[in-house]
């Protein structure tokens, strides 16, 4: 292979969806100012990205496929761009990647430095990967927007997928009590990272689990819109699949998008080192496969390095 070349997953084709991913060789990436190149050791997706506008176009609305997929990153910097701080050549990183650019799935990535936190050597990349978007959107979901305290209750549901998993075991460590939600297959999980009590969403109902100071969604549909009925007075519910179309009479209903955040990668990071969190994975796949990872059930992590 040309060694100004490295081997990326691609999505050209946007009728295609997952059929249209496949591994291909492009240029080498560029650091612009503030940014560095990571060598990629590990990488996370969301299997939604081929349904995602910024997969398609940059920031300015400008074409940009074939488009690199991925966008949890850990590694080690490799390059430094103009101006950019804080983080030196051969220090191990991870973090989350910029929606409109290219990705982590590839060799190489060119990431805003201030998207990447360091990584302690005791950390294996996969699992720094496996982190980076259910800790990020758990974390700001319990805490940035449920501003969930010590002795408060919250509803968690989805606690067998890989954010709610997360979200479940910092609620536990946080004081809360903790309720969870999934299938009858996850109770076991759930109640080995701290959920407290469990709700079966296809034989429990799910009204009788409240009333609660938080409830943390990512299912959206009928079950959103229920989970505004166990909310106490005051309570917020907050959702990361869809913008909530009833709100509670008294408290909030809030939607958001993850966002990156170096002070709160670094609290993750304390967490994975401690053995205090354990991110969920499924399978862990060499790059080569990774176009083939798109179509499977699970949580996937592919090695690149």
């Amino acid at each position: 292979m040309d060694s100004k070349l490295m081997r990326a997953v691609v999505v050209k084709d946007r009728e295609a969806g997952a059929g249209g991913i496949s591994l291909a060789e492009l240029p080498h990436p560029q650091a612009a100012e503030n940014d560095v190149v990571v060598q990629v050791h590990a990488a996370g997706f969301l299997k939604s990205e081929p349904e995602w506008p910024s997969t398609w176009t940059d920031r300015a609305g400008r074409d940009r496929t074939p488009s690199v997929l991925g966008h949890e990153v850990s590694g080690v910097v490799v390059e430094l761009g103009y101006g950019t701080t804080g983080l030196t050549i051969g220090q191990r990183v991870f973090g989350l990647t910029d929606w409109a650019r290219n990705g982590s799935l590839a060799e190489y990535a060119a990431v805003e430095a201030r998207n990447l936190a360091p990584l302690h050597a005791e950390i294996d990349h996969v699992a720094a990967a496996a982190v980076v978007m259910p800790g990020l959107t758990a974390w700001q979901a319990l805490f940035d927007h449920g501003r969930l305290q010590a002795g408060q209750t919250v509803l968690v549901h989805g606690a067998g997928g890989s954010v709610g998993s997360v979200a479940v075991q910092l609620a536990h460590e946080a004081g809360a009590h903790v309720i969870a939600t999934g299938r009858k297959t996850d109770r076991d999980l759930a109640a080995s990272q701290g959920a407290q009590d469990f709700v079966d969403l296809d034989n429990d109902r799910l009204e009788d689990a409240g009333p609660v100071d938080v409830v943390f969604d990512v299912i959206g549909g009928e079950v959103l819109n229920r989970s505004v009925a166990v909310l106490r007075p005051g309570g917020t519910l907050v959702t990361v699949a869809e913008p909530p179309t009833v709100q509670p009479s008294d408290g909030r209903a809030i939607f958001f998008v993850v966002e990156p955040d170096r002070a709160q990668l670094t609290e993750l990071a304390t967490r994975l080192r401690d053995g205090r969190l354990v991110p969920l994975v499924t399978t862990v796949r060499p790059l080569a496969d990774a176009p083939a990872a798109f179509t499977e059930r699970g949580r996937s992590v592919i090695t690149v390095a």
